[in-house]
C-alpha cells in the first residue's frame, strides 16, 4: 500500500496525539491490528437488551406492557439529551433551541401515535390479572418525565392549579413542596400519600429539586425569554415550543387517559389504578391545567386547554 501524502499526515497527527498523552502510536496500532471486527449486536448490546423483560406473571401480555415503558424510557432519555444540549449550550442562539426542540418533538410524535399499542394491543382480561402483581409500581414513578417537566418550563407551571396563583412569589422550597404530581397520588378515601408516592419522593426528590433550582434561568421559558429580550427571531421557535406543550401537557396524558378508560373504566365503579392515582382527576388535561408557556396562547386558547381532546376521546369510549 502506498503511503500517500494523506495518510502520511494523518500517522503524524496520530502520534502527536498520543504523544501528549505520554503514549506510544505503535501501541495503539498493534491495538487495532489484533481487535476483533465490531458487530452491530455487540454494538447496541442487543442480547442485554432482549434479556430486560421479565414478567411476574405467566399472561403474556404482560410482556407488551413492560417492552412499551421500556421504549418509552429511552425516548424519555433522547429527550433528556436534547435537553441539557439546549440548557448547557455556552452560546445558544434560537436555531440550535429550535433544531434541538424539532427532534424532542420528533420523540414525542412517536410516542403519541405509538400509544394505540397500550390502549388496544393487550388483552383486557389479562391486564386487569397481571396489574394485580405490580403494585404499587406505577408510570407515575416516571422519574425521566418529572425531569422533561422541569427543563421546560417555570417551576411555577408544575405548581398544583390550586396554589399556583397565592405561591407564584413564594420561594422555590415551597413551590417545590406543592408540585402538581404530589396530589396526583393520594389514597382515593383518605386523601394520604400512596406507598407509590412515598417511594418516589425519596428516590427522586433531591435530584429533583436540584434540577429545578438549577433551571431557574436556565429553563425552556426562560432561554425563551433571554433570547426574545436579545432580539433574536424567535418565530419558529414558538412555533416548536407551542407543539412541545402540546404534547407533554395534552396529547401524551390523553394518551393515557385513552388506555385507563379503555381498561380501567367499569360501571358502577372505576378500577383505581395500580399507584392508587385518581386517574379520572389526574389525567385529564382540563383538571391540572399545566401549560409550559403560558406567554404563548391567548386567554381563550388556555380556558379551552384540553377540552376538545378529551370530548374526542369520550365519545370514542
Amino acid at each position: 500500500m502506498e503511503l500517500t501524502p494523506e495518510i502520511t499526515d494523518r500517522l503524524q497527527k496520530l502520534e502527536e496525539k498520543f504523544s501528549a498523552m505520554g503514549q506510544d502510536l505503535n501501541a495503539y496500532l498493534d491495538g487495532l491490528l489484533y481487535a476483533d471486527y465490531l458487530t452491530y449486536w455487540d454494538y447496541i448490546h442487543l442480547d442485554t437488551l432482549l434479556s430486560l423483560q421479565t414478567p411476574k406473571t405467566p399472561f403474556p401480555d404482560e410482556e407488551i406492557f413492560i417492552m412499551y415503558h421500556q421504549i418509552t424510557e429511552l425516548y424519555f432519555k433522547l429527550t433528556l439529551h436534547e435537553c441539557k444540549q439546549i440548557t448547557q449550550h455556552p452560546a445558544l442562539t434560537a436555531d440550535f433551541f429550535t433544531s434541538r426542540l424539532k427532534r424532542i418533538n420528533a420523540y414525542f410524535t412517536a410516542l403519541v401515535s405509538s400509544f394505540d399499542i397500550m390502549v388496544d394491543g393487550m388483552d383486557k382480561s389479562q391486564f386487569l390479572k397481571f396489574r394485580m402483581s405490580l403494585l404499587p409500581a406505577s408510570g407515575f414513578q416516571s422519574g425521566q418525565y418529572r425531569m422533561i417537566e422541569l427543563y421546560s418550563t417555570d417551576l411555577i407551571q408544575l405548581v398544583d392549579q390550586s396554589k399556583r396563583e397565592e405561591l407564584r412569589t413564594a420561594s422555590i422550597q415551597d413551590q417545590f413542596e406543592n408540585l402538581y404530581w404530589k396530589s396526583g397520588a393520594s389514597e382515593l378515601s383518605t386523601g394520604k400519600q400512596t406507598l407509590t408516592l412515598k417511594q418516589f419522593i425519596a428516590k427522586y426528590a433531591t435530584q429533583f429539586f436540584k434540577l429545578a433550582n438549577d433551571n431557574q434561568e436556565l429553563n425552556f421559558a426562560a432561554l425563551y425569554r433571554t433570547l426574545a429580550a436579545q432580539g433574536q427571531d424567535v418565530r419558529e421557535l414558538e412555533e416548536e415550543l407551542r407543539k412541545l406543550d402540546l404534547f407533554v401537557n395534552v396529547e401524551w396524558p390523553l394518551s393515557h387517559y385513552k388506555s385507563a378508560v379503555r381498561y380501567l373504566e367499569k360501571d358502577p365503579k372505576d378500577i383505581a389504578a395500580t399507584g392508587g392515582t385518581n386517574w379520572q382527576k389526574y389525567l385529564p388535561p382540563r383538571f391540572q391545567k399545566r401549560i409550559f408557556f403560558p406567554f404563548l396562547w391567548t386567554d381563550e386558547e388556555m380556558e379551552q386547554w384540553g377540552k376538545t381532546w378529551v370530548k374526542n376521546v369520550l365519545k370514542n369510549y
